[in-house]
C-alpha cells in the first residue's frame, strides 16, 4: 500500500510539473504570436503615419508647380516630368525619368516693365502662358527608374523628388504625426547608395525588448529613406492576452487544486487505514483484559469447592462486576466519541464531591509493577461540583491513566481544585514525559497521536478527545500546559 501511494505521489508531481511546463510553453508561443501581431499592427500604424505626413507636406504653403516660390521678385517655377520606357526581349523593363525645371518671372512672360503692380489675374495669366509656352528648361535631372514596379510608381517617385525640394522631409514633422497616433519612435534620415523602392520591415522578437525597425523611402530616386525604430513594452502586449491568461491560470489552478485534493484524499485514506488497524488492535487489547477476567470468574463460579468459601466467592463476584464495569465504560466511551454534537450526549447532573470522586479514581487505577506511581489528592473535601458523576469520573480517569502511561520509571500525579463564583477549576498535573510544542496544539483532536507516543505506546488517540468532548458537553473548557521532559498540567473549568 505504501509503495502504491508513493508511486501515486511521484506520478502526480510529475503530472503537475509536466502540465505546468506545457502551459508555460503554450503561453510562450502565444506571447510570441501576440508580439508578431502587435508588431504588424504597429508597422501598419507607422506606415499610415508616414502617408499622413506626406499628405501634410503636399498641402504645405510652398511654391511648387503653379504657385510662386518668391513673392519678392515674382519668380515662377514649373517642374515637368518625362518618363521613357524600353520594353526589350528581357523580362526587365528599362525606365528613365527626367525632371525638367522651367523658371521665369511674371514681368518677362507678360512683357511688361519690372515693378509694375500685379493683380491676381495677371499672375494667373502668366502661369497659363508658362504652361503653354515652355521651351527650354533651365536645368534637368535624369534618374534610372527601372526598379519601379510600374510607370505609376515611377511617376510618383519623380514627384517625390520635387516634393523633397519644395518641402523637405523632417524628423520633427514625422515625429509629431506619429505621437498623435500614440507611436513613440526613434527616427533617422539616411541616404542610401542605391535606390530603395519598397518599405522594409525588420522584427526583433526579443522577449524582454522586442522592437520594430522600418526603412521607408520618401525620395526613391535620390535614395533617401527614413529609418524608424520603435521599441515595444511587453506590458503593452500582456493586456491583449488577458483572456488567455485568465483562462490558463484558472485551468492551472483548478487542476492543481484537484491534484492537491487527490493528495489529501489519499493521505486521509491511508491515515484512516492506519487508524482502523490501530483501532482494531487497541480494541482487542482493551477487551481482552475484562473478557479474560470474566472467563476466569465464570470458571471459578463453576468450581463448587471455590464457591463454598465465602471470601473466594465474594472476590470472584467483585472481579466479575469490575470486568463488566470496565466493558461498560469502554463501550460508553466509544458511544460518546461518535456523537457529532455535544448536546447529543445525555447528562445526569448531580452534586458530586470532588475529593471523594478523585479518591475513587486513584484506587481504581491499575499501576504497572515496574513503575512507582504516587497520587496526591489536594482537593478540599468540601468542594462539590454540579456534573454528571459518571462522565466526570471518566474524565479524571483518562487524565490519570495518561499521566501513568506517558512517564518514566516513576511519576507523581497531583489533583487540585479551586471554587470560584460561577465555576470550578480542576487541575491534574504530573511529572511525566511532557508534550512537545509541536503536539500540544493537536492533542485534543480525534485520533491524533504525538510522533514519539505513536511508536512507544498503544492507543488510537481518542482519550483526550473524549475528555474535551465530555467537558464541552458540560459547557466547560479544558486546556493543557506542558514542558517536554518536565510534565504536563491539565486545567478543567466547569460552570456552576
Amino acid at each position: 500500500m505504501k509503495k502504491r501511494i508513493r508511486t501515486l505521489y511521484v506520478t502526480t508531481i510529475i503530472a503537475i510539473f509536466a502540465f505546468l511546463g506545457m502551459q508555460m510553453y503554450w503561453l510562450n508561443e502565444r506571447y510570441e504570436f501576440s508580439i508578431l501581431e502587435y508588431e504588424r499592427q504597429l508597422s501598419e500604424k507607422i506606415e499610415k503615419g508616414v502617408e499622413e505626413y506626406n499628405e501634410l507636406r503636399n498641402k504645405a504653403p510652398v511654391k511648387r508647380t503653379n504657385k510662386r516660390l518668391e513673392d519678392s521678385n515674382d519668380t515662377l517655377e514649373l517642374p515637368s516630368y518625362n518618363l521613357r520606357q524600353h520594353f526589350g526581349d528581357s523580362i526587365k523593363t528599362s525606365r528613365t525619368t527626367t525632371i525638367y525645371t522651367y523658371r521665369t518671372t511674371v514681368f518677362d512672360i507678360l512683357g511688361i516693365k519690372p515693378g509694375t503692380p500685379l493683380t491676381e489675374e495677371m499672375k494667373d495669366k502668366a502661369m497659363q502662358l508658362l504652361l503653354e509656352e515652355k521651351k527650354n528648361p533651365e536645368d534637368s535631372v535624369m534618374y534610372d527608374a527601372s526598379g519601379a514596379r510600374d510607370e505609376n510608381e515611377a511617376w510618383a517617385a519623380a514627384k517625390n523628388v520635387q516634393l523633397e525640394k519644395d518641402c523637405p522631409f523632417s524628423i520633427e514633422g514625422l515625429d509629431s504625426v506619429l505621437k498623435k497616433v500614440g507611436v513613440k519612435a526613434k527616427i533617422t534620415l539616411v541616404k542610401e547608395d542605391s535606390m530603395v523602392w519598397k518599405p522594409r520591415i525588420d522584427f526583433d522578437n526579443s522577449r524582454l525588448r522586442p522592437k520594430v525597425v522600418l526603412m521607408i523611402p520618401y525620395s526613391q530616386l535620390e535614395g533617401q529613406v527614413a529609418d524608424i525604430e520603435c521599441g515595444i513594452n511587453p506590458f503593452d502586449i500582456l493586456p491583449e492576452m488577458w483572456k488567455t491568461l485568465v483562462v490558463s491560470i484558472f485551468i492551472s489552478v483548478l487542476l492543481i487544486i484537484c491534484l492537491i485534493l487527490q493528495f489529501s484524499t489519499v493521505r486521509k485514506l491511508s491515515r484512516i487505514d492506519k487508524l482502523r488497524n490501530s483501532f482494531i488492535t487497541t480494541m482487542i487489547h482493551e477487551l481482552k483484559r475484562p473478557i479474560s477476567t470474566l472467563k476466569m470468574s465464570v470458571s471459578g463460579l463453576d468450581n463448587e469447592r471455590m464457591m463454598e468459601d465465602p471470601a473466594t466467592k465474594k472476590e470472584i463476584l467483585s472481579e466479575t462486576r469490575n470486568a463488566l464495569d470496565n466493558l461498560s465504560a469502554y463501550f460508553s466511551k466509544l458511544r460518546d466519541i461518535t456523537f457529532n454534537n455535544v448536546e447529543q450526549i445525555p447528562l445526569n447532573i448531580q452534586s458530586v464531591n470532588l475529593h471523594g470522586l478523585f479518591d475513587n479514581v486513584a484506587s481504581a487505577i491499575i499501576f504497572p509493577v515496574d513503575k512507582h506511581v504516587e497520587i496526591i489528592n489536594r482537593i478540599d473535601c468540601e468542594i462539590d461540583v454540579s456534573a454528571d458523576r459518571s462522565h466526570l469520573y471518566n474524565i479524571l480517569t483518562n487524565l490519570v491513566e495518561n499521566a501513568v502511561k506517558y512517564s518514566g520509571s516513576s511519576v507523581e500525579i497531583t489533583a487540585e481544585a479551586v471554587k470560584r463564583e460561577g465555576e470550578v477549576e480542576i487541575s491534574v498535573s504530573d511529572t511525566g514525559n511532557g508534550i512537545s510544542s509541536g503536539d500540544i496544539g493537536h492533542i485534543f483532536q480525534r485520533f491524533y497521536r504525538g510522533k514519539s507516543e505513536a511508536s512507544e505506546q498503544p492507543g488510537i488517540g481518542l482519550g483526550l478527545a473524549y475528555v474535551k468532548l465530555l467537558v464541552n458537553a458540560h459547557g466547560g473548557d479544558v486546556t493543557a500546559e506542558s514542558r517536554e521532559g518536565e510534565g504536563t498540567r491539565f486545567k478543567i473549568i466547569l460552570p456552576q
